[in-house]
């Protein structure tokens, strides 16, 4: 894997920072993207002190431009994409009955839009190089469905769609496309809950702990590796048994 640039979305916090520790530990070069330019500056510098290489670069993925730019950037500064992690995801939950179509609207942007308008821009260079790793990070939700988060469980299981479209179209050149689901995973995201709810959680969960982001990146690790160069189009639980 060794000199490769991988583009990670969304890797200030949680499952993408993880994600770029660990590509970088496999020897890749991470560019990582995000809105919080401070943050990705901190985990560039934690990467880079390791011996490692890091680009940091300001991405909105509800902009458009701003995904062409960050990502014409990259390749341009920093060398050709040739593994794409699609974690961004932001939430704005409610039921359904009561969720205004604003916050329809922008879950979808950045979590599917976004993820596909970045698919799009990487493409090309992958399609050159004959050689592509694209994951995106979807969630449990997306294949089993959860109260209260119609935008954001729509938005995920959109991705396992376009994970195994993309993969079908690209296969003849070597591209990769995969998708990652984790489960209960312990982020920013999740620390809001409350405790009653973190253990009626861990009631389901047969291996009767909350993941780690640690535990996510491991498997986007090997999905971006040569060894799973025989794997498309495939979605990969990480969840402890939460979902079967």
């Amino acid at each position: 894997m060794t000199n490769r640039t991988a583009f990670i979305t969304g890797a200030s916090r949680g499952i993408g920072r993880a994600c770029a520790l660990a590509l970088a530990q496999g020897g890749v070069r991470v560019a990582v993207a995000a809105r919080n330019i401070e943050q990705l500056e901190t985990l560039a510098g934690e990467i880079r002190s390791q011996g490692y290489e890091a680009f940091p670069v300001s991405l909105d993925l509800a902009n458009p431009e701003s995904i062409k730019e960050a990502i014409a950037k990259t390749a341009k500064d920093f060398g050709p994409i040739a593994i794409l992690v699609n974690n961004a995801g932001i939430t704005k939950d409610g039921l359904a009955l009561r969720m205004k179509k604003e916050d329809w609207d922008t879950v979808i942007a950045t979590n599917l839009t976004g993820a596909f308008l970045a698919i799009q821009q990487v493409l090309h260079g992958m399609m050159r190089e004959r050689w592509g790793r694209i994951i995106n990070i979807s969630s449990v939700v997306g294949e089993m469905g959860n109260p209260g988060q119609a935008n954001y469980v729509a938005s995920k299981a959109g991705l396992i769609g376009l994970t195994k479209s993309i993969a079908q179209e690209m296969g003849s050149r070597n591209i990769t496309v995969n998708a990652v689901a984790p489960g209960f995973v312990e982020t920013d995201m999740t620390q809001g809950l409350t405790e009653e709810l973190k253990d009626k959680m861990l009631a389901n969960i047969p291996l009767k702990r909350i993941g780690r982001p640690e535990d996510v990146a491991a498997a986007v690790r090997f999905l971006a590796s040569d060894e799973a160069g025989y794997i498309t189009g495939h979605v990969l639980d990480v969840n402890g048994g939460i979902y079967m």
